[in-house]
């Protein structure tokens, strides 16, 4: 069976909610994330963190995703790649 080597978690927030409150709730993903890694055995200081954010309608989605062993040098190597090419 193969390893996983990446994990995600996605709040919705009002949209005209304050910045305030949206960096608490990225805040408290962040952790809740790094806990999540911790009992499953990844090193939350090993993995790379991205964040994406979908409107729709009047909520916000906000997405936080880990990535570690293969998937992580995958995409640090096409970033890398990418910013070469810049």
């Amino acid at each position: 069976m193969a390893k996983h080597t990446q994990a995600h978690l996605s709040r919705t927030v009002p949209k005209n909610q304050s910045e305030f409150f949206k960096k608490r709730t990225r805040d408290s993903m962040t952790y809740y994330m790094g806990a999540k890694l911790i009992e499953v055995g990844v090193n939350p200081k090993k993995t790379i963190y991205r964040w994406k954010t979908e409107i729709e309608g009047d909520k916000e989605i906000i997405t936080v995703s880990a990535y570690w062993g293969e998937t992580r040098e995958k995409i640090e190597a096409a970033e890398s790649a990418a910013s070469g090419e810049s």
